[in-house]
């Protein structure tokens, strides 16, 4: 059986249904997010991507680089949009898929659809299908694919990058696939990243947007890929060890996987939400120096790279629950503040985090991917112990942020960008069908 021509296949026949209204409202929502996420990030690491364009001496071009106020040739465009999109860990992603579906995807369609003049309508319909593919070969090859080391941002978000701009571009069906054979040859992404003081992570989103870009020009040259490089040794093996793996279906129950994302409330690794949004709710009970030491339970998966309490910067802080629990506890928020560099070294904040500890739950691990809960006690100097369980955090398809919360958080990122014309942004992408050319003349 060719497992590849069967997916794609599969693949094909969504993309010709009728999309319903809501699934297009909410890759309106996943733009905008993705767009003011983006313009934040390369506010976020100015001072590096200052030296990194005094260094490559990037062409002029006529491609938007989200956030830098610059105009550069497509590859870089492309590139720089996947770092600046996950720079601040704060784009949107899946619970079951383990993976962050749009920065990959905007990433490269945003500039393609520059060049060609695609409208609106047009890039979110191929976005959803985008978000379907990378969603779909994560969630068939998770939880064993993170377990192995690989980050199914940077291994399947390409496969999603390229399918998402082949429909767009309209490429013949045979265009496609070898677009998607060379994807799967090119997918790379390691969790290392995620460790200690790296400052990596955003290059597998940036990688990988760009990497979808080269699938898609050696595709239209006429490079053949092999005719199954999802079976045999190809992608399934190399990605999990297993050949013979269980293909979920795509529109797994009958939900678009665009649906099942998440929009993130706080600035920091999905795996620490459940845990600070418990401290925020205790935060009334206790105050900072009345606490004797916090206990973590939560589900096994994010224990593992998420539970260190030594923080050298940023990013650390980012990935750890001890420290987003701090700042929730004292500040009663986890946003973009409360992970800048004077709070890293804030001693208040690390004395509090050092009296975290986090450990598995059986039963919560059990209970994985379906709920992916934490339980926060904590023990006051008296004995007292207060306890919350949090199972969908804030912005969570459960629990997702109401139309108000969305544009407070959209409006905050544009501000902390300097961006002047967010509600021009806005207002195009939720109320005008126009071409992207149009939009990003504002961004």
């Amino acid at each position: 059986m060719n497992r590849s021509a069967a997916f794609l296949a599969e693949i094909d026949v969504l993309q010709n249904k009728a999309i319903p209204d809501a699934v297009i409202e909410r890759a309106k929502q996943s733009l905008l997010d993705y767009l003011a996420v983006a313009s934040a990030g390369a506010a976020f690491q100015k001072e590096k991507l200052e030296r990194y364009l005094s260094f490559a001496r990037p062409e002029d071009g006529n491609f938007t680089a989200i956030g830098l106020g610059k105009r550069l040739a497509l590859k870089e465009t492309v590139f720089l949009n996947g770092l600046n999109g996950h720079a601040l860990d704060f784009d949107d992603g899946t619970n079951s898929g383990i993976i962050h579906l749009g920065s990959p995807i905007f990433s490269l369609l945003l500039p393609l659809a520059e060049r060609y003049d695609i409208s609106l309508d047009k890039l979110l319909r191929a976005a959803v299908i985008g978000y379907e593919t990378s969603y779909t070969m994560a969630v068939s090859i998770q939880p064993g694919h993170k377990a192995l080391g690989y980050h199914a941002t940077g291994t399947c978000g390409v496969l999603g990058a390229t399918i998402a701009a082949a429909y767009m571009l309209d490429f013949t069906e045979e265009e496609r696939f070898n677009a998607f054979a060379a994807a799967c040859v090119s997918a790379s992404g390691m969790l290392k990243v995620l460790d200690d003081e790296s400052e990596l992570k955003p290059y597998n989103v940036a990688k990988s947007a760009l990497l979808a870009l080269t699938s898609l020009q050696l595709a239209k040259a006429g490079f053949k890929g092999h005719h199954d490089p999802l079976g045999g040794r190809g992608f399934f093996q190399m990605m999990t060890g297993k050949e013979n793996l269980e293909m979920k279906p795509v529109l797994l129950n009958s939900t678009y996987a665009i649906m099942k994302t998440y929009t993130k409330p706080y600035a920091s690794c999905r795996y620490t939400h459940p845990s600070v949004e418990a401290a925020i709710r205790l935060r009334e009970q206790v105050t900072p120096d009345e606490v004797a030491d916090i206990d973590i339970h939560t589900y096994s998966l994010a224990v593992s790279g998420h539970d260190h309490t030594d923080i050298p910067g940023t990013y650390s802080a980012k990935m750890s629950i001890p420290y987003a629990v701090a700042v929730g506890l004292i500040y009663g928020k986890a946003g973009l503040q409360e992970f800048t560099e004077e709070k890293v070294r804030n001693e208040e904040v690390l004395a509090l985090a050092k009296k975290v500890r986090v450990e598995k739950d059986k039963t919560l691990s059990e209970g994985f991917p379906a709920v992916q809960a934490a339980i926060v006690s904590i023990t006051k100097n008296d004995g007292t112990v207060l306890t919350e369980r949090v199972d969908h955090p804030k912005g969570e398809p459960e629990n997702p942020l109401s139309v108000t919360e969305f544009r407070e958080r959209y409006d905050g990122l544009m501000a902390y960008a300097g961006q002047m014309n967010g509600e021009a942004v806005y207002r195009y992408i939720t109320e005008e069908n126009v071409s992207v050319r149009e939009i990003m003349k504002y961004v």
